[in-house]
């Protein structure tokens, strides 16, 4: 498929749009390939408007540091009811001195892709893309940002995102982030172990599971930067029209000819409303035969950022720096990022909030590499 930029998320996920287009993907063009094995081995508070140029496609070159592609095993994903492995390609990016200084450690960011997206577009691995990581990072790097080691797991699923919860039907990837993926990083690379040297961000269903696990696991990360985040607030009223469609899907041809948005809230009831006993999904829809269902409609809800931030001010509290954005013409979200941004300054907990001139994707990578990667090179710790 040719790359064609989407003007907003699919915010089905959020069930704002439902049906807009997915995340461009593409695998032809030219691609880099990653060398597998860790550390060098051989292969086995305010919101605020700021006016940037567009930049549809991310530029792309070789890339000055070292790309590794290894196999984390999720011990927290074992059994989980969709099928998928518990063994999960991570990419890795070493920053240029890695080789070069053998007793140097380095902070860790960690990185969560979105809904359909995949770790190897984001890495410039499946031709052109929105983004391209190392290329952004060797530029922040040029300009004085300070190197550290990029880490982004793959999360598509049998529904093409796996919301980063934890659920039986998913597995538990809080668990396997949190747990399972740092502790690999930290025993196979020359990491500084601790949280003050850990960040975490992610964009869109990658920047809501940033928020996400920034609320529930404090004691991980130091600092998070959540981009054009989805999922953010709860939908009460689901479509009838929608969900009978989503009901539909039950083979793995369905799934694969189903809609972006019908994917997306197969992936949504698989993260948010596992049932065990009702296969052969093993979950539930909030709507059944046209009419709601209250309880499976409240544990959606309880899953949305906007109705987990109550609860979770003392955590947040605890953070060196949070900050979150989202372009102007991403409404939706937009719309929540602006929500949040008052509860956090209402509770008085420090953050930076942005909305900038822009849609879901056309400003990701400039961003990554002049604002992104600037905030953890300033908040993370380096020694």
């Amino acid at each position: 498929m040719s790359p064609k930029l989407s003007t907003a998320l699919g915010l089905a996920l959020s069930a704002l749009l439902l049906g807009a287009p997915a995340y461009p993907q593409s695998t032809s063009g030219p691609g880099r390939q990653a060398r597998s094995g860790p550390g060098g081995q051989a292969p086995s508070g305010t919101a605020s408007t700021a006016r940037q140029p567009r930049f549809p496609i991310a530029p792309h070159h070789a890339p000055a540091g070292r790309i590794e592609r290894v196999t984390v095993h999720g011990a927290s994903l074992v059994g989980n009811l969709e099928g998928d492995s518990p063994d999960r390609e991570v990419l890795v990016y070493l920053p240029p001195s890695y080789a070069k200084s053998p007793s140097r450690r380095y902070p860790v960011l960690y990185l969560l892709h979105g809904f359909t997206d995949t770790a190897n577009l984001w890495y410039g691995l499946s031709g052109p893309h929105f983004v391209d990581l190392p290329t952004a990072a060797d530029g922040a790097y040029a300009h004085g940002v300070r190197e550290m080691i990029l880490v982004m797991p793959d999360a598509y699923t049998k529904y093409a995102g796996s919301m980063y919860s934890n659920s039986v039907v998913t597995g538990n990837w809080e668990a396997f982030i949190t747990q399972d993926l740092v502790r690999y990083i930290d025993a196979h690379y020359r990491t500084l172990p601790h949280r003050a040297s850990r960040g975490l961000a992610g964009h869109s269903m990658g920047g809501y599971g940033t928020l996400r696990l920034a609320m529930k696991y404090p004691g991980v990360f130091s600092s998070v930067y959540a981009m054009s985040p989805c999922c953010l607030s709860a939908n009460l009223m689901p479509s009838a029209t929608v969900m009978a469609s989503v009901a539909q899907a039950q083979s793995t041809g369905d799934i694969a000819k189903a809609g972006f948005g019908t994917k997306a809230m197969l992936a949504s009831a698989a993260a948010w409303s596992p049932d065990p006993r009702n296969p052969p999904s093993y979950f539930d829809l909030p709507v059944v035969n046209g009419k709601p269902v209250p309880t499976v409609i409240a544990a959606w809800a309880a899953n949305a950022p906007l109705a987990m931030v109550y609860q979770s001010i003392p955590n947040l509290e605890t953070y060196e720096a949070i900050a979150f954005d989202a372009g102007d013409h991403d409404v939706g979200i937009a719309g929540t990022v602006k929500a949040l941004d008052r509860i956090l300054t209402d509770f008085g907990v420090k953050h930076v909030a942005q909305i900038y001139e822009g849609n879901h994707v056309d400003h990701i990578h400039q961003r990554l590499e002049t604002r992104v990667l600037p905030f953890f090179s300033e908040h993370l710790r380096f020694q």
